[in-house]
């Protein structure tokens, strides 16, 4: 077994099996969290599923096969470390999960697990919202209007704004802040981070979801040699404030780049960084982004590499795109040929075991008459190809089978950016939070405002089991009250996930205002089915008895919950 592999088990795998099937049901969960010394801890559980899934998807089969041994031995283990005894729970789940399924179905489950994290980290969506304007709408407004009416769930600052901050609370949407260039050589000195953290971040890390910290914008790019200098010491010293606020483990420090740093990116494998800060600036840095297990963070734009020659294989259309004659190994877009670039360059350093994170790209859907592509349909194409490319799974010719965390820039057109007019541009919305164009980042509103029958939050058709797990998982964890009728002995148990997370996501929606963002769990839709149907539903297809269907009537089809959280309507 691998390092990460066997840390990962031995500090409590077993959690995840709430989202693998193992752990199936909320009192499962409840007993499960009641080992966590802090969600913090749960925090580094992921890291370190995360690198293990993501160095080592491809174990022989002996090495897969004792993974489930560790991950039954380590769930026991860290009972043992924190109980006077393994919960008699746990005990049984492990012992029924030994017994019905074989070493190769628990191994799938462990690595489709994994691979959940795995595409929850890197592979999701999301924009950088700039505000170099003086027509935008208030925080708040754009905050809602990300979290009800798009797929959205990221969200990178320029700066720390108390204001933006606020907007974005009890949102769930994952928020990058920014510390400004000027203020780099001040965050050297651990007075300052720890007071930079105390006024910008720690009054809003318990409402809002901040997951990142980034140390400047392309600092090597503005060759100012005291910025330069001292990007890694800010860095580590930030690290160090956070590790003193017990926040490390929840927010990752890093800094994005430009290709500048580059000093040859073709052929893609033969990317190297610029002589000089390559060992004195970058291989400090990656070596503190392994340490902190943070990513690597670039801003490639492939608009700014085309020509009229290029378009074509700048913007992911068929082309006769650019072979490697070093790997042998063929591009067909310049996005990942950028992104091998960078990547040869950090493994000739010694660390291609850092993930990359595409901090900022986009298109313009405007500029000068003498720039190529700069419409609204090249923008489109290329902002659409992108989310499809980056969340594929298909990776790059030199790093294959992964997705890539990714950020669009921009938000809005900002009209007052300085610079040629493609700058101002690069927005898919407009100050009315009208669409520039589409590449289907939009929700379907589908016939919700119409509905006069009694509306109800129930989950969609053909849902993902684990997915719906997981949102019972979030749900249990905010609100208690909402599950307490679907624990083992509560009137409205049954031991099905799509059973449970119908009244887990209903029970929230009725109970919070009723509003399209409170059943925003992009496993939910909003419904007028009767929940009794389908609870009725699910009690014959199930192969469990526990509960008869007179007993699934008297929770009157999900909505017990009236007696806890108010009338429903």
């Amino acid at each position: 077994m691998h390092v990460p592999e066997i840390r990962c088990a031995l500090y409590g795998l077993f959690i995840s099996g709430s989202c693998s099937g193992l752990l199936r049901t909320n009192a499962d969960v409840l007993v499960a969290s009641k080992w966590l010394i802090t969600f913090l801890f749960l925090d580094e559980l992921l890291i370190f599923c995360y690198e293990s899934s993501r160095q080592h998807k491809n174990l022989p089969y002996e090495e897969r096969k004792a993974s489930q041994v560790y991950f039954f031995n380590g769930a026991w283990l860290y009972s043992m470390q924190y109980n006077s005894q393994p919960s008699p729970l746990l005990t049984t789940n492990m012992e029924k999960a030994m017994a019905t399924f074989s070493a190769s179905t628990v191994t799938t489950i462990l690595l489709l697990a994994a691979s959940t994290l795995y595409i929850q980290v890197e592979g999701s969506i999301g924009v950088n919202y700039g505000t170099v304007a003086n027509n935008l709408p208030p925080p708040a407004q754009v905050a809602h209007f990300l979290l009800e009416s798009t797929i959205v769930n990221r969200v990178r600052l320029f700066d720390a704004s108390t204001e933006m901050l606020r907007a974005f609370a009890h949102t769930g949407i994952a928020v990058t802040v920014t510390v400004t260039n000027d203020q780099i050589p001040h965050l050297t000195n651990i007075g300052f981070a720890q007071e930079w953290l105390k006024s910008n971040v720690q009054p809003h890390v318990r409402t809002t979801n901040i997951v990142r910290i980034l140390v400047g914008n392309e600092v090597i790019s503005t060759a100012n040699k005291l910025l330069i200098a001292s990007l890694v010491p800010a860095m580590q010293t930030l690290h160090a404030a956070l590790v003193g606020a017990s926040l490390d483990r929840r927010i990752k420090i890093s800094t994005p780049h430009s290709l500048g740093i580059l000093s040859s990116s073709s052929p893609p494998s033969g990317g190297k960084f610029r002589q000089g800060y390559d060992t004195h600036v970058l291989k400090p840095l990656l070596s503190f982004l392994r340490a902190t297990n943070s990513p690597f963070m670039i801003n490639p734009y492939p608009f700014f590499g085309s020509s009229p020659e290029t378009l074509d294989y700048a913007l992911f259309r068929t082309s006769s795109g650019v072979f490697d004659e070093n790997t042998n190994l063929s591009y067909t877009n310049m996005l990942d040929a950028q992104l091998d670039a960078v990547f040869s360059a950090m493994k000739l350093l010694g660390f291609s075991d850092i993930e990359i994170v595409i901090s900022e790209t986009g298109w313009p859907s405007l500029g000068d008459s003498s720039q190529v592509g700069v419409d609204a349909e090249s923008a489109a194409q290329y902002n659409r190809n992108l989310m499809q490319h980056v969340t594929s799974g298909a990776g790059t010719p030199l790093m294959p089978n992964r997705t890539f965390e990714t950020y669009i820039f921009g938000l809005f057109n900002e009209d007052l950016k300085p610079g040629p007019t493609c700058e101002r541009n690069f927005g898919l919305f407009l100050s009315d939070l009208t669409p520039v164009y589409d590449i289907g980042i939009l929700r379907s509103t589908v016939h919700e405002e119409g509905l006069k029958e009694k509306k109800r939050c129930l989950p969609k058709t053909g849902a993902d089991l684990e997915a719906l797990q997981r949102n019972m998982d979030h749900l249990c964890g905010l609100e208690m009250q909402y599950c307490k009728p679907i624990q083992e002995a509560g009137e409205c148990f049954l031991p099905m996930v799509r059973a449970h997370a119908a009244f887990a996501m209903n029970a929230c929606y009725q109970g919070t205002g009723k509003n399209r963002f409170d059943c925003d769990f992009e496993t939910g839709e909003i419904s007028t089915v009767d929940p009794k149907t389908l609870l009725q539903e699910f009690a014959i297809s199930s192969p469990f008895q526990a509960a008869s269907i007179e007993d699934i009537g008297a929770c009157s089809g999900l909505f017990a919950m009236k007696k806890r959280i108010g009338s429903e309507d």
